[in-house]
């Protein structure tokens, strides 16, 4: 596990010069959080690469960046590739010979034999750069769920890639926001990739990789994405698919030389992966978080099943004002600004965490390849208005539209007589187009949200609506919020994070699941539940879903108040938020008209990152990466 920069030359020749250097290594350093064990360094007349190395699996000649064929290929990697040792087998009976044991030489050893079709036969959580400096040829990937980060930015000069934003920022004085992504973050809460809040910075879309050969353009590349293609199987195939899969997942993920811990909630997809784990390791260590206030506090049952489980369990409570006092640390390793409220119980959990191993198991992914959110079982609930022809539907929605704001069953009816990919846009749906209106200056008719979803709906039009929820909220929600957090707040305390759901051969048996496989029986998830009885306690397998509750709601009520009015009036952002509606938000709020802490966090979380980032008005002090 590690952190990256690099950086090649346009036309122009690089030159032996000191002050290069020392911006790369500027670049690198501060992310040292991502590698304080290790640094690196490589230079040649057209390319630049610098790396940060956390130590997981101890392997000799890990040290990068890591030469291979008498120096012709170098590469910098940062992830994991599960099934390395099964491919360095393949390769060393065609003939390739290996200076090291470790699956970074694997990779550029199967680019050497198969080039870009080697992500292909990747298993695992990936981000690296390979340059070839006989051919001149730069090649960069990032694995099929965007589980690692890659960013890059052109220049007229050259083409600077990174492992976060802020390594890509050092050197550039002016810092022009992309006002398209600013649009899209006030609906998602996150900005949709490849977009980010800067106008310059790319985010290379996961499953997809980037080509640079002298004299010719930057080509980017799909070579996987996702898709779902039910088939017909019983409820017991299912099963016995989705335990086997899982099973050998876990497996492959507690590959380490390190001690592997585990997040634990209440839910049923962090219990699954301790209870699968614990076959490899009796001691698994694992780690919980919760807030003091009442039905915010995920400690007792946490802890109640570590206890079924035999496991050992470090749980910690959050109180507001931690919160508040790392919160600047918290938006700056998240790069863009994201109003997930989660990343406050992430950042807490890998900090705990960090106090006792270096890599931990959780559970992202299973809620979108299973079917696990609530909403997935609203095309059940909506299904009669499909017997309903056009021009009803139009008239109904219209009448719904006049009714009382208040009124029980106008939002149904409204849901209802509304395609999907009007109402739908993922997990999080903070402002719709007329609510931007007055929240934001900059407002553009010209912008939706539609722009990012519509091309998703599109490709699945001939899937069932639940596989389209899932598909936008994997090419969205999953990649843009959920992976996003897990990795800046676990690397903000040098914390490996292993996703065993997140596995290409755990999705290829999802995305086989039909419909009544997964919303049925009243529940969700249903297939994948009926695999784990047995494996979890029983008071955990149809327990309702939390999913990691912050009481915001209250905070900003009470303890945060001030703190919220403060960051509202002191921030510089006059220029695109209108500051009135928020503070009216605000109030409204407080007097208990109406619940707006998920639309007034969301403009708090971009106040404050403009005043790290932008104003610089913040200072977060870059503490030395925590180390053992």
């Amino acid at each position: 596990m590690c952190g990256f920069c690099g950086y090649i030359a346009g036309d122009r020749h690089l030159e032996p010069d000191n002050h290069e250097q020392n911006a790369m290594f500027a670049r690198a350093e501060i992310i040292n959080h991502r590698g304080p064990d290790d640094a690196g360094y490589y230079t040649d007349d057209q390319v630049q690469l610098a790396f940060r190395r956390l130590s997981i699996i101890d392997l000799a000649g890990g040290h990068q960046p890591l030469p291979y064929e008498n120096e012709r290929y170098y590469i910098i990697f940062n992830g994991e590739v599960y099934n390395y040792v099964e491919l360095r087998n393949e390769l060393i009976k065609k003939g390739f010979s290996f200076e090291t044991t470790s699956d970074t030489e694997v990779i550029v050893a199967l680019y050497a034999d198969r080039g870009v079709d080697c992500v292909n036969d990747l298993r695992g959580m990936f981000a690296f750069i390979i340059w070839d400096k006989q051919d001149k040829t730069l090649f960069a990937a990032r694995d099929h769920f965007g589980i690692k980060p890659f960013y890059y930015m052109e220049q007229e000069d050259g083409i600077f890639f990174a492992s976060e934003m802020k390594s890509l920022l050092i050197g550039q004085e002016k810092h022009p926001l992309e006002e398209k992504a600013l649009h899209y973050y006030l609906t998602f809460q996150f900005v949709p990739e490849p977009c980010t809040l800067e106008e310059n910075i790319k985010s290379l879309e996961p499953g997809h990789y980037l080509l640079k050969k002298d004299g010719k353009p930057l080509q980017n590349q799909a070579f996987w994405r996702p898709s779902f293609a039910p088939v017909n199987q019983t409820l017991d195939d299912a099963k016995k698919k989705i335990q086997e899969v899982l099973i050998d997942s876990v497996k492959m993920h507690m590959r380490s030389d390190v001690p592997v811990g585990a997040f634990l909630s209440s839910g049923i997809d962090s219990t699954s992966v301790v209870a699968l784990a614990k076959r490899f390791n009796e001691n698994i260590k694992t780690f919980t978080v919760g807030f003091p206030s009442k039905g915010y506090n995920e400690i007792d049952i946490a802890k109640d099943s570590a206890e079924k489980l035999g496991v050992e369990n470090y749980a910690l409570e959050i109180t507001p004002e931690m919160c508040m006092k790392e919160m600047p640390k918290i938006v700056w390793h998240l790069d863009n600004p994201i109003a997930d409220p989660a990343a406050i119980p992430n950042y807490f959990v890998a900090r705990e965490a960090r106090k006792h191993v270096k890599v931990v198991l959780s559970g992202e992914g299973a809620d979108e390849l299973f079917g696990g959110y609530n909403i997935y079982r609203e095309p059940l609930s909506l299904k009669w208005f499909d017997s309903i022809p056009a021009p009803g539907k139009n008239l109904l929605h219209a009448l719904a539209s006049r009714l009382p704001v208040t009124l029980k069953g106008r939002s149904y009816l409204l849901r209802g007589t509304t395609p999907l990919s009007e109402r739908y846009v993922g997990n999080a749906f903070i402002f719709n187009e007329e609510e931007k209106k007055f929240v934001l200056k900059t407002f553009s008719e010209t912008t939706s949200f539609t722009d990012i979803t519509n091309p998703i709906y599109k490709k699945a039009e001939k899937n069932s609506k639940l596989d389209q929820m899932q598909l936008v909220d994997i090419e969205t929600w999953l990649r843009g919020d959920i992976l996003v957090v897990a990795d800046r707040m676990t690397m903000a305390h040098s914390l490996e994070l292993r996703v065993p759901f997140l596995d290409k051969e755990v999705f290829g048996v999802a995305r086989s699941l039909s419909a009544s496989l997964k919303t049925a029986q009243g529940t969700t998830k249903y297939a994948f539940r009926e695999a784990m009885r047995g494996i979890v306690p029983d008071s955990i397998l149809f327990r309702k879903k939390l999913g990691f509750p912050v009481p915001i709601r209250l905070w900003l009520k009470n303890e945060m108040h001030d703190w919220a009015v403060g960051m509202i009036r002191d921030s510089n952002t006059d220029a695109y938020i209108n500051k009135s509606y928020v503070l009216k938000l605000l109030d409204d709020h407080c007097s208990g008209k109406r619940d707006n802490s998920r639309k007034i966090w969301t403009v708090l979380m971009f106040m404050l990152w403009h005043q790290i980032y932008i104003e610089k008005t913040v200072d977060v002090a870059h503490e030395p990466a925590f180390q053992v």
